[in-house]
């Protein structure tokens, strides 16, 4: 994250830190081997592999999106850049932030694009849009999972402009939860967001308010 003097805070490697120190009051690493035995040791018998065709998984993922209010579009790779441009004119959108390291060829004319340089709040409030990839989507909760990885960026690019403008690829998508958490197992100490359709919350007489916690917009594009 980047603070108001310019410098730039890596949170992942404080986190790091701070577990580092947790443990080793707590026994240091003798006592996480025990503790990582006894988690190994604990009998799963919940369904933790797909149980449906690749084309009921796509269709799952989005049905269960439709229904937390996010549009879906499918399109081919060769069709990403005009799937985008008619995306951001039906939101009149204009101005997106976009993390570094997105495919550039996502990227329509006609639109300005930002690159994420380590912008503050402030300068990301300035934007209308942002656009980024995802590192795995689960059908089964309709969940969409990005890292602080190249093409998806930092957490704050994803919750501060209004729309967000997801992209995901067709072999990222999984039916389950536990398939979902063994692709992340590699990156696990990376930021990591999940999502299911735009961000909202409802307050004690149930109304529902949308944009509270991210964006109150969500399109995804599926490419298939």
């Amino acid at each position: 994250m980047a603070t108001e003097t310019g410098a730039t805070v890596d949170s992942s490697a404080a986190r790091t830190e701070v577990l580092r120190r947790v443990r080793a009051a707590n026994g240091g690493t003798a006592e996480a081997a025990r503790a990582n035995e006894a988690w190994s040791a604990i009998e799963r018998r919940y369904c933790r592999s797909a149980t449906h065709s690749r084309d009921e998984v796509l269709e799952l993922l989005e049905d269960r999106l439709r229904d937390y209010d996010a549009h879906v579009q499918r399109a081919a790779e060769g069709d990403v850049a005009l799937t985008v441009a008619k995306m951001l004119a039906e939101r009149e959108r204009s101005r997106i932030v976009v993390p570094a390291g997105l495919d550039q060829a996502w990227l329509p004319e006609g639109f300005s694009f930002v690159v994420d340089e380590g912008l503050s709040a402030k300068e990301l409030d300035g934007f209308d849009s942002v656009m980024t990839g995802a590192t795995v989507a689960i059908a089964e909760t309709g969940s969409v999972v990005l890292q602080n990885v190249a093409g998806q960026g930092r957490r704050a690019v994803t919750l501060v402009p209004d729309y967000h403008l997801c992209l995901v690829r067709a072999r990222d998508v999984v039916e389950t939860v536990p398939e979902a958490m063994e692709r992340l197992r590699a990156t696990s100490g990376l930021p990591t967001t999940f999502f299911s359709g735009p961000s909202a919350t409802a307050d004690i007489e149930m109304t529902r308010i949308k944009g509270v916690h991210g964006p109150r917009f969500l399109d995804v594009i599926l490419l298939t």
